[in-house]
């Protein structure tokens, strides 16, 4: 039986909680969205066996604590955090698994600490600077289009079009036999409102040097999921990543959420772009 260890790290202006569990080398996981470090339990399932996975709840969210909640959060900050937690746990370049919030924190660190990260998965980084002129005003608006409707109505209300501007059909959605995914508990709710009124703003206001990114030592693996359409945000940040860095795109099982729906084929295909 794999035995989970729990513990906190500090950082400036907060607390942040984080699990550990497996053998082998680290494996950083960077969540999506409100997403804490139970998000993926059925994934880190299939990869404990083969890496020690890491996992933790990003400040604002669930288990961490912020010393000033109303203060305003940016991607460096996320990312200085993710610098400071994998310095806690090792002393040896980790793998990382980013996905959607979780990959821009990973485009910091390759930026800003390279030397910390070997193989990078880079899954739907929600990056506007990344995109087109063009497509960043329009990516820009929907996310503004978003938070007025958080705002205005509250975060249930802004699911939906923050489903649309992802490329998420709730309702047309294919999960593997036997995966349940998180119910929407009080937790949950909280996180969800702290991503919406927080998150959301940080990556709206995000900006990163891309010939530095260009020039990282890291080995970054620009990934999308097989269902996500080609004409929304996420993806089309993805395919620019992987033009940008002159490589191929690499299609994991499922969308945005495949680390969610489709835990073992997301896995094995994981384990072998690191392997």
């Amino acid at each position: 039986m794999i035995t989970i260890e729990t513990a906190t790290v500090a950082v400036p202006g907060a607390h942040l909680y984080y699990e550990v569990r497996g053998h082998g080398p680290v494996l950083l996981i960077s969540q999506s969205g409100e997403g804490d470090a139970n998000r993926t339990e059925d994934l880190v399932r299939q990869l404990e066996d083969e890496f020690t996975v890491v996992t933790y709840d990003r400040r604002g969210l669930s288990r961490s604590t912020i010393d000033e909640p109303s203060r305003p959060v940016t991607m460096a900050t996320h990312a200085e955090d993710a610098h400071r937690l994998l310095a806690a746990v090792t002393n040896e370049p980790a793998h990382l698994l980013g996905c959607s919030i979780g990959a821009v924190i990973g485009l910091h660190l390759a930026v800003d600490h390279p030397e910390q990260l070997g193989t990078f998965i880079a899954h739907e980084p929600v990056a506007p600077w990344l995109l087109t002129a063009t497509d960043r005003a329009a990516q820009l608006r929907e996310l503004e289009h978003c938070q007025q409707v958080f705002h205005a109505e509250g975060w249930q209300a802004a699911l939906a079009p923050m489903a649309r501007t992802l490329g998420i059909n709730p309702a047309d959605q294919t999960i593997e036999p036997g995966v349940r995914l998180p119910a929407f508990t009080a937790e949950r709710a909280a996180n969800f409102s702290y991503f919406l009124g927080h998150d959301f703003t940080a990556v709206r206001e995000d900006s990163l040097d891309v010939a530095a990114l260009q020039r990282s030592s890291v080995r970054i693996v620009p990934a999308a999921g097989h269902t996500t359409p080609a004409h929304v945000f996420d993806r089309k940040c993805a395919d620019e990543l992987a033009s940008l860095l002159g490589i191929e795109l690499e299609v994991f099982a499922g969308g945005h959420n495949g680390n969610m729906t489709h835990p073992r084929g997301y896995a094995t295909q994981l384990s072998t772009l690191i392997a």
